[in-house]
């Protein structure tokens, strides 16, 4: 059991109250390499909620897990967040968030999860084909009904996000904000601010970059996504391998790892912001935990962003295929023609 005390947040302006870091449970099941044996994931999650990280992100395809680690009581202790958007079928990615669809993935959800309630609910990928205000106006009917508690939004841009908060208020933006992924402080962060919108953080150590670097590619399964990635290729690590460099010895003269402060800056981005680092192993979370302890001084901070100013990384964050808040766009309302 980690020392360091968790504190707690509030997420967004409705009410929601989280562990001011969460985990990314995404990763015990899937996309990074072959999923974690069922009972070390769980034990890693109670591991997690007795140490106060007891936020916790998932998705579709790892909800049956966090339904057999969240038994025994362990539900209430949690405040549980789930994504609807994205299927897979016949060979091909789909992202849909038209109202039938929003009301059975939310039903399939709640199956899995076994529950009746989910805390907050993110639409994973914004459907282009249909208006946002569409999308929302059913996820306000769920919470209506008391199947979901709080809205949220995973890689929009700042008019979806505009759009989307003037049909229901949004508690969170769920974006991918690191040292080497600074994108979304240009219009996105601002904007959720303005609208007192929260953010949650994901991949806050740049995808395990800030762990190990560029060895941390070579113990990559062959399964593991980011193998597809194109800031994991070797002409583009090389030059990446700049920013870990200079991260490395300002941790060194902290007495940290690089990793915890990465994590750090971005606990110093405000209050408002809530990373949720992905791990599989319970002394890496140990580790993450103990990020909260590490203090920054604005002249650090300021010594961080030079080392990784925006468009320095070479490399986009995802293959062309994959939606991001950059072309997240959706028809206006007046288009829309009901089936």
């Amino acid at each position: 059991m980690v020392t360091c005390g968790v504190r707690r947040m509030k997420l967004g302006s409705q009410g929601l109250e989280v562990s001011a870091q969460g985990l990314g449970c995404m990763g015990l099941s899937a996309f990074y390499g072959a999923p974690k044996p069922e009972t070390e994931a769980i034990a890693l999650i109670h591991h997690a909620i007795h140490s106060g990280v007891t936020f916790h992100d998932t998705s579709e395809s790892n909800e049956v897990l966090l339904c057999k680690a969240l038994k025994d009581g362990m539900r209430e202790k949690v405040e549980l967040a789930t994504k609807f958007g994205i299927t897979y079928g016949e060979g091909k990615i789909e992202v849909r968030g038209d109202p039938e669809y929003v009301r059975s993935a939310c039903a399939a959800s709640l199956k899995r999860l076994d529950v009746s309630c989910i805390d907050l609910y993110y639409s994973h990928r914004i459907d282009t084909r249909v208006p946002i205000e569409i999308t929302m106006g059913e996820l306000k009917k769920l919470v209506e009904e008391g199947k979901i508690k709080y809205i949220g939004l995973f890689e929009a841009s700042a008019s979806t996000i505009r759009r989307a908060h003037a049909v229901h208020p949004i508690t969170a933006v769920q974006l991918e904000w690191s040292l080497w992924t600074r994108d979304v402080e240009e219009e996105v962060i601002p904007t959720c601010r303005e609208l007192e919108i929260w953010i949650v953080a994901y991949s806050p150590l740049g995808r395990g970059f800030f762990e190990s670097g560029p060895k941390n590619v070579e113990n990559l399964d062959k399964n593991d996504f980011r193998k597809a990635l194109p800031r994991f290729q070797e002409e583009t690590l090389d030059h990446n391998k700049i920013v870990y460099d200079k991260v490395c010895a300002i941790s060194e003269k902290k007495g940290c790892t690089p990793a915890q402060l990465a994590l750090a800056w971005v606990h110093h981005q405000g209050d408002d912001v809530c990373p949720i680092p992905r791990t599989t192993k319970i002394e890496n979370l140990n580790h993450n935990i103990r990020a909260l302890l590490v203090k920054l001084s604005p002249e650090e901070m300021t010594e961080l962003e030079i080392i990784a100013q925006p468009g320095f990384v070479k490399g986009e964050r995802y293959t062309t295929t994959v939606l991001t808040f950059k072309n997240s766009e959706t028809p206006l309302l007046s288009s829309w023609k009901a089936a």
